[in-house]
This record gives structure tokens, sequence and C-alpha cells, in this order.
């Protein structure tokens, strides 16, 4: 009886249990919407979307599918990070976004313009995003700039910016820019045979590994390190933190260095992979920064926790695209998506809500025992 309690009030157990609830729920607000829509083949939609690449006949092609939906995971995973770690701090790093495409422009323009090799444009766009998350850590410690506000304005800079510096590298024939394998080989990220396990996909590249290294090097840093317990102390209470001796300074714009280096990160990876090619006219600020939010918030601001929601979001969100699109659209999956994080919102209420009725009941047993002992009591004494 006792280990049941201590699994019941251990923190990790409620926020994994907490997400559940918050994804059947999205599912079945996501249900209804479909049965709004169109009643007749609302539950094949939900099934379809839930089911995503096993929805194929093939098993070589369910292999494949799968692989890309891994591919998809990686950059998602390293702006979930992004998110979590800043958040962990005190920061809301919705300029993740921003720091995204930046990854993604000095990556291409150094593989493609300058033709080097992969891990040397890797490193140039983890700078690139490093640089803009310090200028929103700098605006902080010494400004007192609102990183939100910052962060905002930073996004659209950086797009826009983005879009110029690969306009040499845009393809003749197109709006997007040259495929990495016609272009630059040099620049296309290894696979070291992973590509194999996924019925030859070649989207499948080290990206998926090194995603889940960096969630695990992330969650040492921050729950087993001095350097962990200073940034959290920071974000804690400041004022507490500079009495301390700590410096809140340093600690800010270092933690939005992190931050932004690794949504740069998942950025210059995902295009490092020739997944996509980048559209120099795009006017619209990559979601994948913003659901880096999503993806935090579902895995409990919990690095590992990241993981698995970041392959979720990606899993529901490539399924809705096999929903019967004469009656739906596939953005149903976004739908759900954002459902799911609107309860995600109440996470800390489901939270209050487990500790109260845990507490009442402990109440109500000791009353009970008290009672009985004092029952006992009374009995012996008339003895």
């Amino acid at each position: 009886m006792k280990e049941k309690k201590s699994l019941l009030r251990n923190g990790g157990f409620q926020t994994f249990t907490t997400s559940i609830v918050c994804i059947i729920l999205g599912m079945i607000v996501g249900f209804l919407a479909l049965l709004i829509i169109e009643p007749k083949g609302a539950w094949g939609a939900i099934v379809a979307v839930i089911k995503n690449f096993f929805s194929y006949p093939s098993a070589a092609f369910r292999l494949q599918y799968f692989g890309s939906t891994l591919a998809k995971t990686a950059p998602l995973i390293f702006c979930s990070l992004s998110v979590l770690f800043a958040y962990k701090v005190g920061l809301f790093n919705i300029g993740a976004a921003g720091q995204y495409c930046l990854g993604i422009a000095l990556a291409l323009y150094l593989a493609i313009i300058v033709q080097l090799p992969w891990w040397l444009c890797l490193l140039a766009g983890i700078a690139a995003g490093a640089i803009s998350g310090a200028l929103c850590g700098v605006l902080k410690a010494f400004f007192n700039v609102n990183v939100v506000i910052s962060g905002i304005m930073l996004n659209w800079i950086s797009l826009y910016g983005t879009n110029l510096l690969l306009k040499p590298a845009m393809d003749p024939s197109g709006k997007d820019t040259f495929r990495l394998v016609n272009k630059a080989k040099q620049a296309l990220l290894p696979t070291l045979g992973l590509d194999k396990l996924f019925n030859k996909n070649q989207y499948v590249t080290i990206a998926i590994p090194l995603a889940i290294i960096v969630a695990v090097v992330i969650w040492i840093i921050l729950d087993k390190t001095k350097l962990g317990y200073e940034l959290k102390a920071t974000g804690n209470n400041l004022n507490a933190a500079k009495y301390c001796g700590m410096k809140e300074n340093r600690n800010i714009i270092l933690t939005m260095v992190i931050a932004g280096g690794l949504a740069a990160m998942g950025g210059a990876l995902y295009y490092l992979s020739d997944f996509e090619q980048w559209n120099v006219n795009s006017s619209a600020v990559p979601g994948m920064g913003f659901n880096g939010i999503a993806a935090a918030f579902l895995g409990g601001l919990n690095p590992i926790g990241s993981i698995f929601s970041s392959y979720f979001i990606t899993h529901i969100t490539v399924g809705g695209g096999n929903v019967d699109l004469s009656h739906y659209c596939a953005q149903i999956a976004d739908f759900i998506s954002s459902v799911i994080i609107y309860l995600c919102g109440f996470v800390l209420f489901f939270k209050t809500f487990m500790n109260k009725r845990m507490d009442k009941a402990e109440e109500k047993k000791i009353a009970r025992a008290r009672a009985a002992a004092e029952a006992e009591n009374n009995e012996g004494g008339n003895a």
C-alpha cells in the first residue's frame, strides 16, 4: 500500500498521467469535430490520424514511412528542448522559430554556396541560433526587455534574413533552394547505416540519435549538475539567486545561448538531411518552433518526456494527411494537437486535484484509525 501511495505522489508519474488524460481528451474533441463536419467518415478519419504509417498494407512501406516520421521528429525534439531549457530558468523562448530559421540559413548557405562539409555547416548554424538567443538574453539581463517581445520581433527578422541570404541558392526552376543531393553532396548528413534499417530511407540520418543524446545531456545538465541548479534557482527567484552570490545576468544570457543553439541545431540537421528545401519566398515563420512549445509542455517540461511528446505530435500531424480529403482537411491533426496543448495548460490543475483527493482520503483514513484507537481505549477502560 505504501508503494502505491509513493507512486501516486511521484511528480513524474503525475505528469505522465495528466499528459495521457490530455491526449485522450484531445482525441475525443477531435473526433467530435469530425462528427460535426461529416458523421459518416468520422471514425475512419480519427483512426487514420492515429494509425499514420500503420495504415499502409506493405510492411516495407510502413518501415519507410516510420523512418520519415522519425526524421521529422528530430528537429521537433530540439525545438522542444530549446523551449523547456529556457522555461526551467523562468524564460519563455518564443523566439525558437527564428533561431530555427537562422540554423537553416547558415547551414544551407555554407553547404550550397561555399560548399563546406556537413559538420562545419552544422556548427555554423548552431552558432547563428546561439547568437540570436544571446541577443534576447542580453536585452533581458541588462535592459529588462521581455524575451517574448524580443523573441517575436527576432522571429520575423530571422525569417526575412534567411530568405535574403538563401536567394543565391535558389533553384531557377522553382522557389526552393537547390537539393543538396544535386548541388552539395558533401553537406549531406551521414546515415551510418541507419537508412538500411528503414528500407533504404535516405532521410534517416544521425539527426535522430543526436536528438536523443542531446535530450539526455540536457536532462543531466538540468538535474545533475551545479550549473543546472544555479540556472533553475535563477529562474525560481532572481533576487534570492543574486543574494546567494549567483551571477544572475550570466545565467540568463547563458540560458538563452543554449536555447538558441538547440533550436538552430534542429533546423540545420533537418535541412542538411535534404528532407525539405527552403522556400526563399516564405512569408510565414516555420511552425516547428511553435510546435516545440507544444511538445515541451506535453512532455511535462522534461527532456526525456520531450522525446516521446515530439514523436506523438509528429505522428498525428503526419497522420492527418491520411484522412479522406474530400470530406476533411489534413489540418484536423493540427486542431487535435492544439486542443491537447490547450489542455496541457491545466496540468497543474489536474495535479492539484489529484493531490487534494489523496490528502482527503488520507485524512479520512487517519480519522478512522484514531476513532478505532479511541474505541479500543474506551473498551479497555470499561473492562
